[in-house]
């Protein structure tokens, strides 16, 4: 099976070829380009230094959200785009969920991605790696709290009240590192700089085995997942709120 996995839902654009639960090849860049701009070429670079024509591929892997509305938008177009020409379906996973498989088999401490959704609010969720007793795969991802959009805060309160040691990743780590350190008490770590980002290598390990398990999409059904509104729209909300108590 060879899977294309695509992750766009933030600044990091990244790209990776996964064939026969082997990851062949990966593609990442972090360096604030439009994602317009970037990911078709780096599509192209990749299939090319595998010797892939895209008519060789079975699927797409998509980072379906929570992350920025335009980063989602433009890996949506790609996915449904090449999906529909190539008449494969798609696998679509949670950016959050691939942000914690980067922490792949840490067990015994929550593992939390804080993705900045500005205004000290964060698109987070918590897993627990729990061994399966088997070689492949040797861990299995368990949720422990639902992928939501809320205050930081209120999630580190979340996670005090489970009292294991929590690992933090996502690009929100940089951000709100010094509030973690003022408010959370219980023992906690943030991933290196290697793994704190999106990787789509994470995106097509879960890709793939959501192939393996049929929870795949038509491409023209493929939707990203917000979590919450757009500023435009809850700009416009804030607005008519405004005016019928005027």
């Amino acid at each position: 099976m060879k899977i294309l996995a695509i992750d766009s839902s933030g600044l990091t654009a990244s790209v990776a070829i996964q064939i026969d639960g082997k990851l062949a090849a990966e593609y990442t860049v972090n360096n604030k380009k439009t994602h317009s701009q970037t990911l078709l070429p780096m599509i192209d670079e990749i299939m090319r230094s595998e010797g892939l024509d895209p008519k060789d591929l079975d699927g797409i892997a998509i980072s379906a959200g929570p992350g920025s509305f335009t980063g989602l938008r433009i890996g949506s177009a790609t996915a449904k785009g090449l999906g529909l020409a190539l008449n494969v379906p798609v696998a679509e996973v949670s950016t959050l969920r691939a942000l914690a498989y980067n922490m792949y088999g840490n067990e015994g401490c929550l593992i939390c991605p804080i993705m900045d959704a500005r205004r000290q609010e964060v698109y987070t969720g918590a897993y627990e790696f729990v061994a399966t007793g088997k070689p492949d795969p040797a861990y299995r991802m368990v949720v422990l709290v639902e992928e939501q959009a809320v205050p930081l805060l209120d999630m580190l309160g979340k996670l005090g009240q489970i009292g294991k040691k929590v690992l933090f990743v996502g690009d929100a780590v940089p951000v709100y590192r010094d509030l973690i350190a003022e408010n959370f008490k219980n023992d906690y770590a943030f991933a290196p700089a290697a793994l704190l980002y999106q990787r789509a290598a994470s995106v097509a390990a879960i890709g793939e085995q959501k192939f393996l398990d049929g929870e795949v999409v038509d491409a023209d059904l493929h939707t990203p997942v917000y979590l919450r509104k757009s500023q435009a729209e809850r700009e416009f909300q804030e607005f008519q709120k405004t005016e019928a108590g005027a």
